[in-house]
């Protein structure tokens, strides 16, 4: 489907389908928790987050975290900035990020939520450019792979345009 200026690359069906079974991957791995705190990544993971969270059945605190290595670019400027206010001390972590490229920005989160002393730390994605990575990443929970191509939507900004859309899309450049 053609929508404008985008060309629809994951349908609205295929994200809510691959979206319910990560929540039931995640409940499963979590089950018996008294708790989880899912920590999103802000801007890009706010729609993806609430929709997995509806999905997982251990019971959640929501938490937020802004990092930014973009701006308005459409490729990592190198430099990463974080904000947060967490108190991740002894507790189980889940990050869900929108999408993972480099790694570069996914590792400094990493780094900087590990210095807060979780029990335990997950990371989830909803998209994963394996092919454009320079960081070295473990990642627990993927939703697709995708080549290395930009893509915005369900979230996912094109100079901060698309992200109310249901589906993932190529923008034209």
């Amino acid at each position: 489907m053609v929508t404008g200026q985008l060309t629809e690359y994951i349908s609205a069906e295929r994200i809510d389908k691959r979206v319910r079974e990560m929540g039931r991957d995640v409940s499963d791995d979590h089950a018996g928790m008294a708790e989880l705190t899912v920590v999103c990544v802000l801007n890009g993971a706010f729609v993806f987050t609430a929709d997995l969270v509806r999905n997982i059945v251990v019971p959640c605190r929501i938490e937020f975290i802004r990092a930014s290595s973009y701006g308005m670019l459409r490729n990592s400027s190198g430099t990463v900035t974080i904000n947060h206010d967490l108190d991740l001390e002894g507790r189980n972590v889940l990050l869900v990020e929108d999408i993972i490229d480099t790694g570069l920005t996914l590792s400094r989160i990493i780094d900087e939520l590990r210095r807060h002393n979780p029990a335990s730390l997950k990371i989830c994605t909803l998209l994963d450019k394996l092919s454009a990575r320079q960081n070295p990443v473990e990642v627990d929970y993927t939703g697709f792979t995708i080549p290395d191509l930009f893509v915005a939507g369900y979230g996912l900004d094109a100079a901060g345009l698309y992200r109310e859309l249901p589906f993932i899309a190529i923008p034209e450049a």
